[in-house]
């Protein structure tokens, strides 16, 4: 979800009981016991109900999804996450399916942190029946105060610069299915960025690394996206099996206010992304998952704030183990996997563990020189993670993961849905 959605809610009176000891089979008997069958998958409302039973809620069914139901959630929580500090947050989850599609998915959040900043967010991926379209949608609008640390892998949290701005974000493509699993299609991107003001200190600058466009005044890109797609998942927020590949060209015209000398205030970007989800095991309901996330800037100055960077992507899930903005630059490579296992047999609670490495290119900090793709330093991360089961249906979980990276840095993230 975006701005990695943080929630700190407090489950107490969870009793785990651990089955029956099985009787010692007779000495004289060769055969092994037969194995356990597996329970039936569960989660909160099924936990609430045998806890209290008198509540009587609803339990989440798959067949209501079938006939055309929707889960909606509506969570207000307190939260926090390293770029934002405290937070008062009131989110929304709506999943509903379409006949013979894969699982369509809104979320949404609105939030203010203890550092004044201000969100609104709702990103989409819907999906006509028989899976015919697929409409993708990134909208947000902020107020957003926060500390970025130059350009390039040569930095320290020490170099800090802190940037005010408000921000909208109106990304909306249409996807067509050309053959089963490949997609193809069209959309626009419009970022803004206005009442930018960068302090390093109390003293105002207008280069940070030497990299003049979008660090003070407004910045605009706008642009057309052209989209390729093969997707798979049934399920993209948790699979379990499938892949996800990606390509998304955007050719971009920037505002007069940031457009960087030389470019005609232009620029070229490209994201190629993968994803594949497999199974280790044919016993087990256990994923091995891998994600790769590259933004390349293929020609032109971008400005400063649409630079890829650490924590931006669709759902500001990159780089756990560093702060949002850590890293930044024109060109940005990541790859990340992610083991997910239960830990109770009924799945309601279960764990992950990850490792992740990032790197951005040198190349940015220099104004007018070619892009050089130089990738001479890369930052790694390693972590570990819950998921208790909020949805046993829509296969929706809360997740509460720790990592730590480089340079002593480390994170504490909350998400509902997991990370990739």
């Amino acid at each position: 979800m975006p701005l990695r959605v943080r929630y700190c809610l407090l489950l107490g009176g969870l009793l785990l009981a651990a089955g029956a000891v099985a009787a010692p089979a007779p000495a004289d008997s060769l055969r092994r016991p037969a194995p356990r069958p597996r329970p039936a998958p569960a989660d909160v409302v099924d936990l609430a109900n045998a806890a209290v039973p008198r509540l009587r809620l609803v339990p989440h069914d798959s067949l209501a999804l079938a006939r055309g139901g929707k889960f909606v959630a509506l969570l207000p929580a307190v939260g926090y996450s390293q770029q934002t500090g405290g937070l008062v947050e009131v989110a929304t989850n709506v999943a509903f399916q379409a006949p013979r599609a894969n699982l369509s998915t809104i979320l949404g959040a609105l939030i203010y942190t203890a550092h004044a900043q201000a969100i609104f967010t709702a990103t989409s991926s819907l999906w006509a029946a028989g899976n015919r379209w697929n409409f993708v949608g990134d909208w947000r609008i902020m107020h957003y105060p926060q500390s970025t640390y130059g350009l390039g892998m040569h930095t320290t949290t020490e170099q800090v610069v802190t940037m005010d701005y408000d921000y909208l974000r109106l990304y909306q493509s249409v996807l067509r299915r050309l053959a089963p699993n490949f997609y193809a299609g069209l959309g626009v991107a419009f970022d803004d960025h206005w009442n930018i003001v960068s302090r390093n200190g109390q003293r105002q600058v207008r280069a940070i690394s030497r990299y003049r466009d979008g660090v003070s005044g407004r910045s605009q890109s706008l642009g057309p996206v052209l989209s390729l797609l093969y997707d798979s998942r049934t399920n993209a927020t948790n699979a379990a099996h499938g892949a996800y590949l990606s390509a998304v060209y955007r050719p971009n015209r920037q505002s007069e206010s940031s457009g960087g000398p030389g470019n005609g205030g232009k620029y070229q970007s490209l994201l190629l992304e993968g994803r594949a989800y497999l199974r280790p095991s044919r016993r087990s309901a256990n994923v091995l998952a891998f994600w790769s996330y590259n933004a390349l800037t293929l020609s032109g100055e971008p400005p400063f704030l649409d630079l890829p960077s650490t924590g931006w992507d669709m759902y500001s899930n990159l780089g756990r183990g560093y702060i949002q903005g850590r890293f930044r630059g024109k060109n940005l490579l990541y790859l990340e996997s992610e083991y997910r296992f239960g830990i109770t047999r009924n799945r309601l609670l279960g764990g992950v563990v990850f490792a992740n490495a990032q790197s951005v290119s040198e190349d940015a900090q220099v104004v007018d020189e070619p892009i050089a793709k130089r990738y001479d330093k890369v930052a790694p991360a390693v972590g570990a993670g819950l998921r208790l089961s909020l949805n046993k249906v829509s296969r929706t979980n809360l997740g509460v993961d720790y990592a730590r990276g480089i340079q002593g840095s480390s994170s504490l993230s909350f998400n509902v849905g997991e990370v990739f």
